[in-house]
């Protein structure tokens, strides 16, 4: 053992006392971030190396602040996401609801697709894959990527997404 490791026992010790639904995993987590080394090399982080802002981090999670605000990243689908407060983490449902969609939008003969992603902000964007998909969908067929019908259909919804000129 090494003192970073005897410090992420104590750490998940102080976790499940706090509710913390899998407190080994995101102390080690944790203290992956903090020491910017991958979790399974937290074995390798010298004695002298460890970083007390660790303990920092362990009370932030312990009161219940999400994993990811604290390590500043999410993991969606393929997609490594920031996030940080003020956005929301994506939720396993969502990340199901979005499979769904993939798959909806494969089966339907629809040569340029549309997907709306209402109701997030930030750097979330869990439509981002299925726009991707779609995407990757139209380049092999050729479609708007390429200058097709599609792309002028593409430019008029940005410049309606951008809405009128204000007035100032």
């Amino acid at each position: 053992m090494n003192l970073l490791l005897d410090e992420v026992a104590v750490a998940a010790s102080r976790l499940a006392e706090a509710g913390v639904e899998s407190p080994r995993a995101d102390a080690e987590l944790i203290a992956a971030h903090v020491h910017g080394v991958a979790r399974g090399a937290l074995h390798t982080v010298p004695d002298a190396a460890f970083d007390p802002r660790y303990w920092d981090d362990v009370a932030r999670r312990a009161s219940r602040e999400p994993l990811q605000h604290i390590t500043g990243r999410a993991y969606f689908r393929y997609l490594e996401l920031e996030v940080g407060p003020g956005v929301f983490v994506p939720r396993q449902e969502t990340e199901v609801m979005t499979g769904w969609a993939i798959e909806a939008l494969g089966e339907m003969d629809i040569a340029e697709p549309v997907v709306a992603d209402l109701g997030t902000r930030g750097r979330g964007r869990p439509a981002r894959p299925a726009v991707g998909r779609a995407e990757r969908r139209r380049l092999r067929r050729g479609g708007a990527a390429h200058g097709g019908p599609g792309h002028a259909a593409r430019r008029r919804l940005r410049e309606r997404a951008a809405g009128p000129a204000r007035r100032g």
